[in-house]
């Protein structure tokens, strides 16, 4: 059994230095994913049934079916997330979804800044608040960098202006702030 993707807590994320193709659990000392995620596709393949039941049976807590664009065929929610209880799967309620055992929320979100509107799945945290993906962080700081490259020019020019308001020459506001004249 193979899900779309899984988390688990306490073992490597890579392994023998690459990416995972599969996870069997006898190679990870019995250590079974601890949330299970299945997209539904074109062809309707048990997300509710059969494999509901095989995660429940393999002691899987959180199971998530992601299906946005056959709910209304399935007749079920396009986010559901099910919770192991007594050996079944329980539907529960609220968007993101937190969960208090791994400490994450999941959930549906509009991908920012993107010229097409499109819906990705994502970690939340207690306070409802969407995990960046890493190139979102990358782009936020680089945006940060910008924003205090222009402050420093601000405070430059600023620093200047007042130097030469106060009847110094250009060389002579050049050498106080250890810049070439050029820079002014």
């Amino acid at each position: 059994m193979v899900p779309d993707g899984f988390l688990s807590l306490g073992v490597e994320r890579h392994k023998n230095g690459g990416s995972r193709p599969s996870y069997p659990v006898w190679e990870e000392n019995g250590v079974v994913p601890i949330l299970a995620l299945e997209v539904v596709s074109w062809t309707p393949g048990e997300e509710y049934n059969a494999k509901a039941e095989q995660y429940a049976a393999l002691g899987v807590l959180y199971y998530v079916v992601y299906n946005p664009q056959f709910w209304q065929r399935d007749r079920h929610l396009p986010f559901e997330v099910y919770r192991l209880r007594n050996g079944r799967y329980e539907l529960q309620i609220g968007e993101p979804y937190w969960m208090p055992e791994i400490g994450l929320g999941i959930g549906r979100y509009v991908e920012p800044n993107s010229p097409i509107q499109r819906e990705l799945l994502g970690w939340f945290d207690e306070k409802g608040q969407r995990y960046q993906r890493p190139e979102e962080l990358l782009l936020s700081a680089r945006q940060e960098a910008e924003r205090e490259r222009e402050r420093a020019e601000q405070i430059k020019q600023g620093a200047i202006a007042q130097l030469l308001n106060l009847g110094l020459t250009r060389e002579q506001v050049a050498e106080t702030l250890g810049l070439s004249p050029d820079e002014l």
